[in-house]
């Protein structure tokens, strides 16, 4: 899809020297058409790298996407230049006011802290509960899936033994389902994290349907109320080298990190990563910009092209 970002990101020369198709506000101010209005809401401390991730994955739809980024006020990021911040970023009340189609939650280094202990916990709530509303899909990425099934459905997170780090074999449980649409019978997902949730909370929780998980790194894809909030557990959005950035990082803490499983060629450091997760990746951010926010969100937000502005989930055939 044609993704319209300002003239003057910095990420956007790497998109189109990929050969990413990137339309800049110009161009999409003179097309005829409704355009999808996502917001991402960056908790990562490496903002520009997540937007790179993002973007790339949500490149591949027929659709035109206004992409807006938003940030926390209650904690101030320290690994990116105030100018960008100011430049490509605004705050939740600058937001609040306006209906959007889709809101991407993503994850944060913070998942070894209890929910309520984060800096930005109220804020991060306030903002769940605003989008029960005025939002018609909300992805929740990682820790932000964590943190969404918490506080949305009450679901709690458990400490692992160890980091789980690498690319994980997954399996779809439902294939007919919508998000896992194009899917094959197994497919790659990475993992970076050293908690994950309690996969019976969300089995006993009607409200709650796993569509795919991994014997190793348990549910991975998990669908509330028929789409209103889509839960991933992983970073399938994962440039090729992010996990490798990882581990050399632990390595220079001293951290002594295991090697990401299934990740360099014959499980050498010494060698290039293999991305072996682009395709299943690509397909789960169009399915769900697709199924669960094109088909069933308003053309008119203001309420005269449907009876009511309220989410009305996608019905499954």
């Amino acid at each position: 899809m044609p993704i319209r970002v300002f003239n003057d990101l910095p990420v956007k020369k790497i998109l189109e020297d990929e050969n990413i198709f990137v339309m800049d506000e110009h161009r999409a101010t003179t097309q005829d058409i409704r355009p999808l209005d996502v917001l991402i809401l960056n908790l990562m401390p490496l903002k520009e790298d997540t937007e790179l991730c993002l973007l790339r994955s949500l490149s591949n739809t027929p659709l035109q996407v206004n992409i807006s980024f938003i940030r926390t006020v209650s904690y101030e990021s320290k690994n990116v230049s105030e100018s960008h911040l100011a430049k490509f970023y605004t705050d939740f009340a600058s937001v609040k006011h306006r209906k959007w189609d889709g809101l991407i939650i993503t994850g944060a280094p913070v998942e070894l802290m209890e929910f309520e202990e984060v800096d930005y916990w109220d804020e991060l709530t306030d903002i769940m509960d605003w989008s029960r509303e005025n939002v018609t899909s909300t992805l929740h990425i990682c820790w932000g899936a964590q943190a969404g099934l918490y506080y949305r459905y009450g679901v709690k997170k458990i400490k692992l033994d160890k980091k789980l780090s690498g690319v994980y074999e997954h399996y779809p449980i439902h294939k007919k389902t919508e998000l896992i649409r194009g899917f094959d019978d197994t497919f790659m997902v990475p993992q970076s994290r050293y908690t994950g949730i309690d996969k019976q909370a969300v089995v006993d929780n009607p409200l709650l349907e796993i569509v795919a998980e991994s014997d190793i790194t348990g549910p991975y894809l998990i669908i509330g109320e028929g789409g209103k909030n889509i839960f991933v557990t992983g970073h399938p959005e994962y440039d090729t080298l992010t996990l490798d950035k990882e581990y050399k990082r632990d390595l220079d803490k001293g951290i002594n990190p295991d090697i990401p499983v299934n990740y360099y060629k014959d499980n050498n450091p010494d060698n290039k990563p293999v991305k072996s997760w682009r395709c299943h990746a690509n397909t789960l951010y169009s399915n769900w910009l697709n199924y669960y926010v094109y088909q069933v969100t308003p053309y008119d937000w203001t309420g005269n092209d449907r009876e009511s502005n309220s989410y009305k989930p996608y019905q499954k055939k």
